[in-house]
């Protein structure tokens, strides 16, 4: 059995993975989404990795570990990756970091220049059911500046085998935008999943099929 760790990205909490969490437990794995305390002024990389450590140490026997990033939680991911020697990392329409890099840096250094539309619904759920994307909106939660401005601790990414997942309908992160954020992995030719930003909540089924199939890889 494998245990999954989903990592939240910015804005929101663990129950945006609810879907895939459940989609991953019907086949047969584990799958924690705790969450990160990115509202909280004072939280630093350490405290969102401790989160996630400590939900995937809940489960018990969870010796093979994949993590996987979506959006900004793409900062937090190779960091758990790291601590828990994880088998393999996966961005989901992801945040690279680069060693040194801020949150804040990487939207100029990876050439994101667009102008969102400021209604969530728009730019980030418009391809999510709309009850369900109402519901994502009820539960956004703050962001505290800090994170933002602190620069990614790690030397250099970890040495684990990483996927990423272009979501190609994506609003907020060009795919243009997403393939120069895989290419930091050495990745040239990702996978897709034809959705918005928000891939977890619009193609929970097909997401969670191919995180499973990644398995398979050795």
């Amino acid at each position: 059995m494998t245990t999954f760790a989903l990592v939240h990205g910015s804005g929101d909490g663990g129950w945006s993975w609810h879907l895939v969490r459940r989609a991953l437990e019907e086949r047969g794995h584990a799958a924690v989404a705790p969450d990160l305390p990115t509202d909280r002024d004072d939280a630093t990389w350490d405290d969102c990795v401790e989160a996630v450590v400590g939900a995937v140490g809940a489960v018990g026997d969870a010796t093979e570990v994949v993590v996987v990033g979506h959006s900004a939680g793409g900062f937090v991911a190779p960091l758990v990756a790291d601590r828990l020697g994880a088998r393999m990392q996966v961005f989901v329409a992801g945040m690279v970091p680069r060693p040194g890099e801020t949150a804040t840096e990487w939207f100029g250094n990876v050439g994101w220049a667009e102008e969102v539309d400021p209604d969530p619904l728009v730019a980030f759920f418009h391809d999510v059911p709309d009850e369900l994307a109402e519901q994502a909106v009820a539960r956004e939660r703050p962001t505290a500046q800090r994170l933002g401005e602190t620069p990614w601790p790690l030397a250099a990414l970890p040495t684990a085998r990483s996927r990423y997942v272009v979501a190609t309908r994506d609003r907020f992160l060009p795919v243009a935008v997403q393939r120069r954020s895989a290419e930091r992995l050495g990745i040239t030719h990702p996978d897709a999943i034809a959705s918005g930003h928000c891939v977890h909540l619009s193609r929970p089924e097909e997401l969670a099929n191919l995180l499973v199939g990644y398995l398979g890889e050795r």
